[in-house]
């Protein structure tokens, strides 16, 4: 059995210059954690494969297609390949969201 513990992975650099983990990488999908500090957002951008978002802790922002909406803990968002989407944390308090992307991408994501 292997277990991953997101607290001792390393911080992907990114774009968007916030705290994401690759937790599980294989060619069939791709799991990140991502960390967010009051005031943190990803940048708008489009993934060549369908995303979904599970929000572990506090409230998010999240931005598919044209549609925001404050989503709280414990709620999973689909967003479909070629949508643009983002994550943001506008509260005072930490957020954590573990993204799923299937399957992997074998392209970059595309900013706006």
């Amino acid at each position: 059995m292997k277990i991953t513990d997101w607290t001792k992975q390393e911080i992907r650099e990114t774009p968007h210059k916030v705290d994401v983990r690759v937790l599980y990488e294989k060619t069939d999908a791709q799991a990140m954690h991502i960390h967010l500090k009051p005031g943190e957002t990803l940048k708008p951008h489009f993934t060549p494969v369908d995303v979904f978002f599970y929000i572990l802790e506090g409230t998010v922002d999240v931005r598919v297609g044209d549609e925001t909406i404050s989503v709280k803990k414990d709620n999973l968002i689909e967003s479909p390949k070629d949508i643009v989407h983002c994550l943001s944390n506008s509260s005072n308090t930490t957020a954590r969201i573990l993204v799923v992307k299937t399957p992997k991408p074998t392209q970059n994501a595309r900013l706006l």
